[in-house]
């Protein structure tokens, strides 16, 4: 019997809105956010999972209102730290932020964490979500665009990156009990008007 899964990433903040690298703060969504989140159709799930800052924890009860949501604080965003809350174009001269380009994103952000690092914590937090979810059969998360890259290309393989997804949207795909991944996976949704 299989599982299936639903990763989505929360809806929009005012950070995502101006490029933003908002990794650990806690920023609230804002009401455009929540309204594209309400005009979309998502798949029904046994048990939500959320990242444990606000963002998803609201997009989580926006779509699952009758649903506990369970909080597991390792599917939280990367830490991005000194970039946090800042965009491209205010870094874009900063020797450290052409350095970490430079390395493709596979250096540590300064004061912050590595792509490895985020990717290990994320996929300890997804280890977590099997092991509680062992008796449902349809598994929501709503995390982050990081959490959601870390995840798929761990499971999947491919390029970290080609996994991204914008607000609201996410991916679905099948796990076999044993955790092997069965039938075409994974594969995006997005639907409703928008």
């Amino acid at each position: 019997m299989d599982r299936k899964f639903t990763l989505i990433r929360h809806g929009k903040t005012a950070g995502n809105y101006e490029k933003r690298y908002i990794g650990v703060t806690d920023e609230q969504m804002t009401l455009d956010g929540e309204n594209e989140i309400r005009l979309r159709e998502y798949p029904e799930a046994d048990i939500v999972y959320s990242s444990p800052l606000s963002r998803c924890i609201r997009t989580s009860k926006i779509i699952y209102p009758t649903n506990e949501i369970v909080i597991v604080e390792d599917l939280r965003e990367t830490d991005f730290g000194l970039f946090e809350g800042k965009n491209y174009k205010e870094l874009s001269h900063n020797p450290d932020y052409i350095a970490w380009m430079e390395s493709g994103g596979e250096d540590a952000f300064p004061g912050g964490e590595s792509r490895t690092q985020a990717i290990q914590r994320t996929m300890e937090g997804f280890a977590k979500v099997l092991e509680q979810s062992k008796n449902y059969r349809s598994i929501s998360i709503v995390a982050h665009g990081g959490t959601i890259m870390a995840i798929l290309s761990e499971l999947f393989g491919g390029e970290y990156y080609s996994y991204h997804v914008e607000n609201g949207e996410g991916y679905t795909f099948d796990l076999s009990f044993d955790g092997i991944c069965s039938g075409l996976c994974p594969r995006s949704f997005l639907r409703g008007s928008n």
